[in-house]
This record gives structure tokens, C-alpha cells and sequence, in this order.
């Protein structure tokens, strides 16, 4: 077991899971044979997270999120209280489609709020931020602020979080918050100069 790890006495941590330095599982969490977890991550209170899951680095998922099999969450992302993933897209309980489990991604630094649901086969792009209560159904674009039901594109965000500018504009930007620059074309924006990581 690594040393600087923080187990709460009353989770299930199993032995044949892979866990980072500094990382702190809280109350009344889960965690398979074959996650892999990485350093300074955060576990809030009842977290359940299934073999064949990756979570990456820095990453804080709050209280009542089940991270499931063909999820995949990189560095640096937030993932709020009650957000809810999604593996198989027609399930049946009583007809098996392992086989057809759907591959969700989490990009570096994205942002999801609390009571979100995201069905599985997207893509959430880097530094991506979706709003609380939304349901995601199609792939979120990097910087992208995504919200609703279903979630539709309201515009971007810096990496900071701090929106920057509505869907349709097409310009340079600077951020009044942190002082990143970006340039911003018809659905696509891309850092010019990140003052955040």
C-alpha cells in the first residue's frame, strides 16, 4: 500500500487496484480490482469506481458519483456531487452487452457540475466546463461551456473556468480574470497564452 494514502476505515478499497501518492478516499467508497487511480486525487464520500477505469492525476470527484467500466478521466478534472456516467447504451437486465460498453472520456482540466448526466461515447475536451443538471449527449468541444437538457454549447470558458465569450463569436480574447489569451473561429477555440497549467 502506498504510504501517504488516506483510506477511510469504512470504504472497500480492493488490494488489486492501482492508487497514486497523496491520494484520499473518503467515507463509504468503492473501488475495484483493476482501477487505477492516480496521485493527489480526491474520493469524496461514497464514490464507486469499477475495474478497467482510469482517473488521472489531481482529479476530485465528489460525493455520489459511480465511475463505471469504459470511463476514462484525465488530470486536473472536477467532477461534481451526483454526476452520473453512463457505459451501454440500450442496457436490458437481463441480456448481456459487455461487449458493447461505450468508451467515455474526460479530458485534462474539464469541469462537470453536480446532477449532470453523461451518456457514454463522448468526449468531454480540455478545460471543457458542463453546467450543473445538464445531460450530455454528444462529444463537448475544449473550452467549451455546455449546459441544459440535453446540453447544448452557451459559449466558452478560459482554463480558469472564468467564461470568456458567447458560442458565436469569432475573435481573439484575453481573460479578465487570470490574463490567458485565446482565439476563438466558428466552434472551435485554442490558447494563444495559458497564465493557468
Amino acid at each position: 500500500m502506498v504510504a501517504d494514502l488516506f483510506i477511510d476505515p469504512t470504504s472497500l478499497v480492493s488490494s488489486e487496484a492501482r492508487i497514486g501518492h497523496g491520494t484520499k478516499i473518503w467515507q463509504f467508497c468503492t473501488v475495484l480490482p483493476g482501477a487505477d487511480i492516480g496521485e493527489g486525487c480526491v474520493l469524496s464520500q461514497n464514490v464507486y469506481v469499477e475495474g478497467k477505469t482510469r482517473i488521472g492525476n489531481r482529479v476530485k470527484i465528489k460525493n455520489n458519483v459511480s465511475v463505471y467500466e469504459c470511463v476514462e478521466i484525465n488530470d486536473d478534472v472536477f467532477i461534481g456531487p451526483s454526476v452520473v456516467f453512463t457505459n451501454v447504451l440500450l442496457p436490458r437486465s437481463f441480456v448481456s452487452r459487455k461487449n458493447e460498453f461505450k468508451k467515455t472520456r474526460v479530458l485534462h482540466g474539464a469541469t462537470i457540475g453536480a446532477n449532470s448526466t453523461i451518456i457514454c461515447g463522448v468526449t468531454i475536451g480540455e478545460y471543457a466546463m458542463v453546467g450543473a443538471g445538464s445531460v450530455v449527449t454528444s462529444d463537448v468541444p475544449p473550452f467549451a461551456l455546455f449546459y441544459g437538457v440535453p446540453a447544448r454549447q452557451q459559449g466558452w470558458v478560459c482554463a480558469c473556468g472564468e467564461h470568456i465569450a458567447t458560442a458565436t463569436e469569432n475573435q481573439d480574447y484575453r481573460c479578465q480574470r487570470c490574463g490567458s489569451n485565446y482565439r476563438i473561429g466558428e466552434g472551435w477555440c485554442e490558447p494563444v497564452m495559458l497564465c493557468v497549467h
